[in-house]
């Protein structure tokens, strides 16, 4: 089942620059959040630091809290690993491994985890993942092609089974449609659907139309202009934020008159 996170006055830098402004919210579990908001505003930088992506930057820090069912994912004893382990992540472009089968990049995290796993049991956990994933029945009787061999629509779809083959809580998608065509769209799109019974998800979007589709809650993020942090203007039920924002900002954004 997916855990819930809760962000408490979280600030971003990368250096002395300071990239996001005390960021507080939920993230409910078994639901699609998504990040909606201009470029640059910091969405894609608070979803880095839900798995402690974002210090992976050289330079880069983060202050206050983000706790995962109530554990501090920042506490000086966590393992970073461990945090990825259990909070996945799915990038804007699709990144198979290329020299591996379709077969190895669902098992490349497990193995990577060090888990040991019997040949009937990785046979049987990557039938599910890629079934998850909605792609075993493309897939099924080429397991040992090469994943680089895929369409673009199904190499995203091999990251997500991929990235669901760990069995994370949490599954971060940074724009996972933006470098896709429209049928592969819709593909990922029912898969998101799919997927919240299992896993909490949070999902950075440019495209509203696809915030208003998929997700149950939207935050939206905004900036005072170049060179100023970002910082979350509100955050509510999708509906709600997409037919009666409480923010002007919002509004105008939405109504597309920025961004």
């Amino acid at each position: 089942m997916g855990q819930r996170i809760d962000v408490n006055h979280l600030n971003v830098y990368y250096g002395d620059f300071h990239a996001v402004d005390d960021v507080n919210m939920v993230l409910e579990a078994n639901k699609v959040t998504a990040f909606i908001g201009p470029s640059g505003c910091g969405k894609s930088t608070v979803l880095r630091t839900l798995n402690r992506m974002h210090e992976t930057t050289p330079g880069a820090r983060v202050e206050g809290q983000v706790l995962l069912e109530g554990q501090d994912l920042y506490a000086p004893d966590t393992d970073p690993v461990e945090v990825r382990r259990n909070v996945g992540m799915v990038f804007q472009r699709p990144n198979p491994f290329p020299t591996m089968s379709i077969r190895d990049n669902v098992l490349a995290g497990v193995k990577l985890n060090n888990k040991r796993i019997s040949k009937s049991d990785a046979d049987d956990l990557v039938e599910w993942a890629l079934r998850g994933a909605a792609l075993w029945k493309d897939v099924k009787d080429r397991l040992d092609k090469p994943g680089i061999g895929l369409s673009g629509g199904q190499q995203q779809r091999l990251c997500i089974a991929r990235a669901v083959a760990v069995h994370p809580q949490v599954l971060l998608m940074d724009e996972p449609c933006s470098a896709l065509d429209p049928i592969s769209t819709l593909a990922v799109e029912d898969l998101i659907g799919e997927l919240k019974d299992e896993f909490t998800i949070v999902i950075v979007t440019h495209n509203m139309q696809q915030a208003a589709r998929v997700s149950d809650t939207t935050a939206f993020f905004n900036t005072q202009g170049s060179g100023k942090p970002g910082h979350l203007v509100e955050m509510g039920d999708t509906a709600t934020i997409f037919s009666n924002p409480k923010s002007p900002e919002t509004e105008g954004y939405i109504s597309g008159h920025f961004g």
